[in-house]
């Protein structure tokens, strides 16, 4: 699994039939599920998402997880995290899990977030087209992969 991890003022994931998450403070985090990737993935990813130290503390030193600084979570399907681009300039997308092994573990990692979370966590609709809107906040961004797990 890929995830691109976002800290954000607000953020939010719209199709054609609306809003289906928003945030306030909090998480972006768009994930990409990889041929290869297991259950297990889904569980180390959500505790070290929840458990980042990315939010300022009283000092400005970034000391605090997500649930320390009160805020939520938007969690979006984005596949194109596994693009390969090593020839040529078309992306090429073989590592990404196909929708019918992709969407099952999208929807354990949704599960896996909102346990270590302990409250629900906003989501966009897997598979489809959105519009993702975010402030994002100072600029934090990080980019983790199950199989590095750096």
């Amino acid at each position: 699994m890929r995830a691109v991890i976002q800290r954000v003022a607000s953020a939010s994931a719209k199709t054609g039939d609306g809003i289906s998450g928003e945030i306030g403070p909090g998480l972006l985090v768009l994930l990409s599920v990889g041929r290869d990737d297991a259950p297990a993935d889904c569980t180390w990813l959500a505790q070290k998402i929840v458990k980042l130290r990315i939010f300022p503390d009283a000092d400005g030193q970034m000391n605090r997880d997500v649930i320390e600084a009160g805020g939520d979570i938007l969690l979006v399907s984005q596949f194109t995290l596994h693009a390969s681009v090593r020839k040529g300039t078309r992306p090429s997308f073989n590592d990404a899990a196909p929708p019918e092994l992709a969407k099952p573990l999208y929807e354990e990692f949704v599960l896996q977030l909102q346990t270590t979370f302990g409250r629900l966590v906003q989501t966009g609709q897997f598979g489809a087209i959105m519009q993702v809107t975010l402030v994002n906040d100072g600029p934090v961004t990080l980019v983790i992969d199950t199989k590095i797990r750096e």
